[in-house]
């Protein structure tokens, strides 16, 4: 683990605007900077940056947060991944904390095979653009296939010479252990003798998300019969093939930008489409697609367009991988190349424009594809037109959203001729199978039947308790450490009359005191989670620490708080006031309501928690009605007399 005191260092020196500004072309506006979104594509500008509180927030998209949400969210970087960038890019030395031996153990295999795989790489292309074998038959190779020299850089090709241990040899002699270099597989050991698992082939580096070595792809350009055309690097403590995808390291920005993924078969086909233009592409390598690589998508976009070759036949046997798809949740379309071409190809033969409009154009909805393909083997034959229906209805039941399966059970039936009604019952049947078989497995009780009701418009209600929680966490972070004269009001019996009536008194505090001794004495909880987690958050800071800063509390909390801090505070700096006071124009400015902003939300909260035990107890007594008494009826009179003068002092209606 990463030391506490290198992650404070790292916060204390990183400049927010600095990094962001290496991704986002920043302009100055007022205290803050504005620029273009880099997570939707638009044309104003809506992502606000705030040197002051370090702080990021994304209008379009409603992400924000601190310096490592951003490297999180845009370069997909883990915590750790995200606080060694940063310390790499200002020179700070990262210590790590004492871990087990076991720990110890286990991290340093990952980083041993981590480093040879980084080597290996270095080597590979080394070999490639600096040995007279290299130019000659791979650099050759590689611009004979349409490469530019800085396509070829940007995806690290290189080349592992046609001799038995070149690189093992090289590796050794560097200082690099025989053992880690049989781990990652690029060495192969047999007894005392050792040789090179890619010798005279052209090598792909497999890069993880964040750009580290996993493995490596390798392709012959012999004419040899007995090995195969394509090899992998085998499994490994860190390569493990069907969590990997070739390209995602390269594609990551532009599929989340672009909210669509299209997945091609070979690594040749995923350069081919980057160095036309389109960077959203990556490749499954030649295996079949799993549920984890879907997965690795689904954390960029939930669109995937899965792209085939015009081959028939092998058309047909993709269509495995389309049901993973859907089974995780996904959008689907499929988008097929005319006979006798691939995406390489195709791509290499059309410009950008001429690429984008073919696959625009093209790209259809899995059940118009499945049945378009299907059809031609079931066309005059009703036992197999029968077959495939049945095929596409088995495909939407693997669909999780309801929704999603009643427009695809419909379009279905437009589009294979059969009505809505079969086509619901067939589902029902096979959602009721499958939950009888995973019945059988469990002892989870069966869900209700498939039942396609009509959809009634549902209003939107407005949570009240949300609003009024939010608020408060907003005045905590706004004005938290503000001095205030409050009027505070002292419930009292007039002596005259016996009722109770709510007497003035001014106090002076600082705002979180104020907010805190009135939720206390009411015993007010929040219901909303990250609220709470906040609000506790955000007591202690200002109660241990008479100069909080608001960074380092973003800095401090978990990532979901620190977003909805970003969220709170960005909103309020993004409608603040601009440039007025030149124009002689001086409005009344958001720090003079302070107090009674936070005495009229704290007494409206008192009254909506008033009414919410109102109705409580009466439900309770609805249920129950024998079990109504005086004690009840007084309970309700009191709350009923209490929101009744708060009423009065908010000068409101009851």
């Amino acid at each position: 683990m990463i030391s506490k005191s290198t992650i404070d260092q790292v916060y204390d020196t990183v400049r927010l605007e600095e990094v962001i500004g290496d991704f986002v072309q920043l302009k100055k506006s007022g205290s803050s900077f504005k620029g273009l979104s880099p997570f939707s594509d638009e044309r104003s500008p809506s992502f606000m940056v705030s040197p002051v509180k370090q702080i990021w927030k994304d209008f379009s998209t409603g992400k924000g947060g601190n310096v490592v949400a951003f490297l999180m969210e845009h370069e997909h970087f883990t915590y750790p991944e995200a606080i060694k960038y940063l310390a790499n890019k200002y020179g700070i030395e990262v210590e790590e904390t004492e871990q087990s031996n076991e720990q110890k153990e286990a991290q340093s295999l990952k980083e041993s095979l981590y480093l040879v795989s980084e080597y290996a790489s270095k080597y590979f292309q080394e070999t490639m653009h600096n040995t007279n074998p290299g130019k000659a038959i791979a650099l050759s190779y590689f611009k004979e296939r349409g490469f530019t020299l800085e396509t070829i850089k940007k995806f690290d090709l290189g080349y592992c010479l046609d001799d038995w241990s070149a690189f093992t040899d090289t590796a050794l002699k560097k200082g690099y252990k025989l053992e880690f270099l049989e781990g990652t597989g690029i060495t192969i050991v047999k007894g005392e003798k050792q040789f090179d698992r890619f010798k005279g082939r052209v090598m792909f580096p497999i890069q993880s998300m964040s750009g580290r070595v996993l493995g490596f792809g390798g392709r012959i350009l012999t004419n040899d019969k007995k090995a195969a055309k394509y090899l992998n690097s085998p499994e490994s403590d860190i390569y493990h093939k069907s969590k990997v995808l070739y390209g995602i390291f390269h594609a990551k920005q532009a599929i989340a930008k672009e909210d669509n993924c299209f997945i091609v078969e070979g690594y040749t086909d995923v350069i081919q489409f980057h160095q036309t233009g389109i960077t959203n592409t990556v490749s499954s390598s030649g295996t079949a697609l799993t549920s984890d690589q879907i997965r690795l998508i689904s954390r960029l976009t939930k669109n995937i367009t899965v792209l085939f070759d015009g081959d028939a036949a092998g058309l047909r046997a993709s269509l495995r991988g389309i049901d993973i798809i859907l089974e995780q949740g996904m959008n689907v379309k499929i988008c097929a190349f005319p006979e006798g071409e691939d995406p390489d190809s195709f791509a290499k033969a059309n410009t950008e424009s001429e690429l984008r409009e073919y696959l625009e154009s093209h790209s259809q909805d899995f059940i118009q594809f499945k049945a378009s393909v299907l059809f031609e083997d079931s066309k005059n034959d009703p036992i197999k037109k029968a077959e495939t229906v049945r095929d596409i209805i088995n495909s939407i039941a693997l669909i999780p959203d309801q929704i999603k399966k009643e427009i695809y059970i419909k379009e279905c039936a437009r589009i294979m001729d059969v009505s809505e009604g079969v086509l619901f019952s067939t589902l029902a049947q096979i959602t009721n199978k499958v939950q009888k078989d995973a019945d059988k497995k469990s002892s989870v009780p069966q869900n209700q039947p498939f039942e396609v009701v009509k959809n009634k418009p549902v209003p939107r209600k407005i949570d009240v308790q949300y609003v009024l929680e939010q608020k408060i966490i907003s005045m905590l972070l706004l004005y938290g450490n503000q001095i205030q004269d409050f009027e505070d009001l002292i419930l009292k019996e007039n002596e005259d009359t016996g009722n109770l009536e709510l007497e003035p008194v001014i106090q002076q505090a600082k705002v979180f005191e104020k907010i805190f001794l009135d939720l206390q004495e009411d015993e007010m909880a929040f219901t909303n989670n990250i609220f709470k987690d906040l609000y506790y958050a955000i007591i202690e800071a200002l109660n241990q620490n008479p100069d909080f800063k608001l960074e380092q509390l973003i800095n401090a909390v978990p990532p979901e708080l620190a977003m909805e801090m970003s969220s709170i505070l960005m909103d309020d700096e993004r409608y603040s006031l601009s440039d007025w006071v030149r124009k002689e124009i001086i409005p009344k400015t958001k720090n003079d309501g302070v107090a009674q902003l936070v005495s009229e939300t704290i007494l409206t909260l008192r009254c909506f928690l008033i009414d919410k035990q109102v109705t409580e107890i009466k439900e309770k007594t609805l249920q129950n009605p024998g079990e109504v008494n005086r004690e009840i009826l007084e309970e309700v009179k009191d709350y009923s007399g209490l929101k009744m003068l708060l009423s009065r002092k908010l000068n409101r209606p009851i």
